[in-house]
């Protein structure tokens, strides 16, 4: 019972040391594995050899016990140090070079070890140094110890090893035995450092700050679509991976995020909004929704408001119906045009004058008439004499007479920006000038059409 008690006791020094000692920083280690303990090659008196004598001589020397037989727990401080407690149990019955009844081995020892493993830039070979020290109880007495320590570690994985080990411990009262402990056995390395509290550790975290999932290495999917926030465009919105994660409320193939009408079904090349008259503008933009016109008449029909084939944007004349030939205003046809040169035959001047007679005025008001019906297009009046008199004179006088014909239409209502008046002298005769009627004929007022 009390050897038991011993061993607890060593046992509970270990759990302590993990329970009050763990680093969150660092990893951890545990091993378990078997020791041998070998008192011979001490350099003691008879029936102990000299110092390293048969070092290797297991047969004759090593007490070892077919089982388990050792626990350590170890810690990983940085800079290749190690801490870390063991705790070990053997039977002995070989001591040196004398046999002696079975006596009970229990120790505690903890030990501070340098790893060389760095140095050699090596993965899996893991040499080491350590030094410490603890308590041996040899049966029924217990003493301190000053230890040294050699050995290796060969890692198989990140986290499986095994481990081979001598060490030297020196005890302070010479009543007890120095002697030379071996062991061997398996290591397994686990823990570490979890900032974020997620059951990742920080070196296998690719978000150590955050609370993540262990499918996407300890990043958080926030919206639990099943796509990582870090690749999901909409991180606080559920939405299918086809939209990197955005949703799309619709149904339209277009996701909210880039939806200009997200709550409505539409189109894709109009941002997801409709277009009920299928003009090119969405019904947003679209004064008249339901019925199709051009995006530059905010999706409304251009009006033709004389009905005359020609849209209003493109008529010059858009409430008076004309011709698609003379861009939608009225055409001067060939009738009217006669008519306004027999009304313009009649107009009267006194004699050798450009003043008008008084009874012309009735003529004149019919042609206001007619050139107000036309009132897009534009006219010239025209001066016409007989070859009586001299050219200059015969020149100047058409010219007044055609100003003064303008002026009086002008003056009565029409438009003077659409009339010219030129005078021709006697260079346009209509008949002969040897006759009385002939150059009657040819004193004359004409108001043509001005052909653009």
């Amino acid at each position: 019972m009390k050897n038991l008690s011993r061993l607890c006791f060593a046992l509970l020094l270990l759990w302590s040391f993990n329970a009050n000692a763990q680093d969150e920083n660092n990893p951890w280690a545990i091993g378990i594995g078997v020791n041998a303990v070998d008192v011979y090659p001490t350099g003691e008196d008879a029936p102990l050899g000299g110092m390293f004598d048969e070092y290797f001589n297991v047969g004759d020397h090593w007490n070892i016990l077919p089982s388990v037989s050792t626990i350590s727990v170890s810690r990983y401080l940085g800079a290749g140090f190690v801490l870390g407690v063991r705790g070990s149990i053997n039977q002995i019955d070989k001591y040196g070079d004398a046999s002696v009844d079975d006596l009970s081995y229990y120790a505690a020892d903890a030990i501070a070890k340098f790893s060389f493993g760095s140095l050699f830039n090596s993965a899996w070979f893991d040499p080491f140094l350590g030094v410490g020290g603890g308590y041996t109880w040899l049966d029924n007495d217990g003493f301190g110890t000053g230890n040294g320590t050699l050995g290796f570690n060969i890692w198989f994985s990140d986290n499986v090893g095994i481990s081979l080990q001598s060490t030297y411990k020196h005890a302070f009262d010479d009543d007890y035995p120095k002697h030379f402990q071996h062991s061997a056995g398996l290591v397994l390395k686990f823990g570490g450092k979890d900032t974020d509290g997620d059951g990742i550790y920080d070196k296998d975290d690719a978000c150590p700050e955050v609370p993540g999932l262990p499918e996407f290495n300890g990043c958080p999917d926030s919206d639990g679509d099943g796509i990582e926030d870090a690749k999901d465009d909409c991180p606080n919105e559920a939405g299918p991976a086809e939209f990197n994660g955005c949703p799309d409320s619709d149904g339209d193939g277009v996701p909210d995020k880039d939806d200009d009408c997200p709550t409505v079904a539409g189109l894709k090349e109009l941002n997801g909004c409709p277009d009920a008259d299928g003009d090119g503008v969405a019904d947003k933009d679209d004064d008249c929704p339901n019925e199709a016109g051009p995006a530059e008449n905010k999706g409304c029909p251009w009006p033709d408001s004389d009905g005359d084939g020609v849209l209003d944007k493109d008529d010059e004349c858009p409430d008076v119906a004309g011709t698609v030939a003379n861009n939608g205003c009225p055409e001067v046809t060939e009738e009217v045009q006669k008519q306004l040169n027999a009304y313009a035959k009649t107009v009267l001047f006194d004699l050798n004058k450009a003043s008008i007679k008084a009874e012309s005025e009735a003529a004149l008001r019919d042609i206001v008439d007619i050139l107000n019906e036309y009132e897009y297009a534009k006219f010239t009046v025209e001066g016409h004499t007989d070859s009586s008199g001299r050219d200059e004179y015969n020149l100047g006088l058409s010219e007044a007479r055609a100003l003064s014909v303008k002026d009086w239409l002008v003056n009565h209502g029409v438009d003077e920006f659409r009339l010219s008046a030129k005078g021709y002298g006697e260079t346009r005769p209509i008949d002969t000038n040897s006759t009385r009627e002939g150059r009657a004929n040819n004193r004359r007022v004409e108001i043509n059409l001005v052909k653009e």
